[in-house]
């Protein structure tokens, strides 16, 4: 039996995974890279039974699973991954499971929020710049923004934005919040006012985004809805990239025309090394490291060892397709 295990960007999986628990004759090979032309992920993945994928970083559509013949579980890290065609996987004779995401009952946020508010005042405060600033001999080159009593608009207020909002009220914010299906009594109950988007973006001092990206969800952020924000406004998401417009958020940054933005998610990752977001203006920039944490890999790997222990048991476990 031949596992692949993808995308391995910080080479955590043995850390975090008890590959032990595994039969003997099967053999683990981690891939610390991610290939994105079709052909040669075909060939890299050809001789495996077993493929472990990091969250959406490889997707797998139809084209490639049915390219596949010898695969017969396909683990992804997460409860749920849209890069995978489910169907397509079902039609192919392939058991999709998923693992847990590390979440602990009971906490206050989790480290995709934590990392959004890591974003925002490191964004608002200059915390990069002025960290350069001291290395290089200098010393209080920027004057930031306090948070208390400014606004903080949040698009879509679901467990992670009601994570986010909840912090913000603790910072003194008044939160403001919108999404399509957001109602009034959901609203209140996080403590927060519902307002519409234009509303929101006007009004904002901060704009933080946590949406899932669909096709409703993608381009939400545009021209249009960029141009409505205060050019002393900071927009930050945590999401998914394509839900904003990058090219015309890109612009106004250049342009001046809001203050900034913390940005930890894109429409191609890794960034390819001449991508335009290396040499934007007037934002902190993270590698999509929301989840990386080691909670949430101690998490991802040792489900997506149980997950293939149980299949390789005849009784797979944690299945996302029929």
């Amino acid at each position: 039996m031949r596992i692949a295990v993808l995308d391995d960007y910080q080479s955590v999986a043995r850390r975090y995974g008890d590959w032990a628990r595994l039969p003997v004759e099967t053999e683990v090979t981690v891939f610390t890279d991610t290939v994105t032309d079709h052909d040669e992920l075909v060939r890299r993945l050809e001789p495996f039974d077993v493929v472990a994928a990091m969250r959406e970083r490889t997707p797998f559509p139809r084209r490639l699973l049915e390219a596949l013949p010898n695969l017969r579980l396909l683990v992804t890290t997460g409860e749920r991954n849209k890069a995978i065609d489910l169907d397509a996987a079902t039609d192919c004779g392939v058991v999709v499971s998923g693992t847990g995401n590390g979440e602990v009952p009971g906490r206050p946020w989790g480290p995709t929020a934590e990392l959004a508010w890591g974003l925002i005042l490191a964004v608002t405060r200059n915390i990069p710049a002025e960290d350069r600033n001291v290395r290089e001999g200098a010393w209080q080159r920027t004057v930031g923004i306090e948070l208390a009593r400014r606004t903080l608009g949040v698009i879509g207020l679901g467990r992670l934005g009601g994570q986010v909002a909840g912090v913000g009220l603790a910072f003194g914010m008044n939160v403001i919040a919108w999404s399509e299906n957001l109602t009034d009594e959901r609203a209140a109950e996080a403590g927060v006012r519902r307002v519409d988007k234009d509303e929101l973006l006007r009004s904002a001092d901060v704009v933080t985004i946590h949406q899932l990206l669909s096709k409703r969800t993608r381009g939400l952020i545009g021209a249009g809805e960029l141009d409505l924000m205060k050019p002393t406004a900071y927009l930050v998401n945590t999401s998914r990239g394509p839900i904003v417009d990058e090219a015309a958020l890109q612009a106004v940054l250049r342009e001046g025309r809001i203050a900034g933005a913390g940005i930890d998610v894109y429409g191609e990752e890794p960034l390819p090394a001449d991508d335009p977001w290396r040499t934007t203006p007037r934002t902190v920039l993270t590698p999509h490291i929301g989840y990386v944490t080691e909670g949430t890999y101690e998490a991802f790997f040792a489900d997506t060892v149980e997950d293939i222990a149980a299949f390789l048991d005849g009784q797979p476990v944690r299945v996302l397709n029929a």
